[in-house]
């Protein structure tokens, strides 16, 4: 675990050092809402909204993400956001369909440009993720466990299009509530520039099992981004999921300010 923790501080000290010598750094904060109702194997709906607050800090190499989420669930007492069905130790408030709200786990992540060819317009990222156990988990708002994921990113730009994809490792750390298993996560897609400012998209993403009870994840994303002059980073997406570990349905909206 300790060089887990290590290997975490490091890259962020790394992106310290961007930040003190970049002169092209941008600093954006906002929030979104998001919203996902699915079954995930059971015989219940499980709506889930989700509010983060939202920071980003941009350098020439180094992107860093920071998120806050605030969550309000209504549905089985053993559905775990980001998660699914699991085979819960505990519950809610009891059997059946409840409702909870309160503070999510927060994440943080940073990215590198491992690599970019100007002429050929490729590149690679490479990201490192954190998820903190901040979400009370005997509410069921979280697993209590500390995560960690690594993931590589690859894009290619054709004239007006961009087609990506990426592999990822996630290794879960101990959870009272649930057991946890380590998976693979991957994903594939495309975006097509409109204009100088709006680009239109599609992804497929999918995850392995990671509880003995739930489901792998197998998701199809729409999605549309509009950056401005002034730096204000506005998306919005629909999502389907065709896996039980999955929603069934889903979308989003967040907006980010660059000061």
């Amino acid at each position: 675990m300790r060089k887990r923790w290590w290997a975490c501080a490091f890259a962020f000290g790394m992106g310290a050092v961007s930040f003190c010598l970049g002169a092209d750094n941008e600093l954006s904060a906002g929030a979104g809402i998001n919203y996902s109702t699915g079954k995930y194997g059971t015989g219940s709906e499980t709506r889930i909204w989700s509010v983060p607050l939202l920071a980003r800090y941009d350098t020439d190499l180094w992107t860093f993400k920071l998120s806050v989420p605030f969550l309000r669930i209504t549905g089985p007492s053993n559905v775990i956001p980001g998660i699914g069905r699991t085979d819960r130790s505990g519950s809610r408030r009891g059997p059946g369909t409840t409702t909870v709200s309160g503070l999510g786990d927060v994440t943080a992540s940073a990215t590198y440009n491992v690599f970019w060819d100007a002429n050929a317009r490729r590149g690679l990222d490479l990201t490192g993720r954190v998820k903190l156990p901040t979400a009370d988990k005997d509410k069921g708002l979280g697993t209590g466990s500390t995560d960690e994921s690594v993931q590589v990113d690859v894009y290619q730009t054709i004239e007006r299009t961009t087609v990506f994809a990426d592999v990822g490792y996630t290794h879960f750390g101990h959870s009272d509530v649930v057991q946890l298993d380590n998976a693979v996560n991957y994903g594939i897609g495309a975006s097509q520039k409109l204009s100088d400012i709006d680009s239109l998209g599609a992804s497929f993403d999918g995850r392995q099992r990671v509880t003995p009870g739930g489901g792998p994840q197998r998701e199809i994303t729409l999605f549309w981004n509009r950056r401005t002059e002034d730096h204000t980073r506005l998306q919005a997406y629909v999502l389907f999921g065709f896996a039980n570990g999955s929603p069934d349905r889903g979308f989003g909206v967040s907006l980010l300010k660059a000061f």
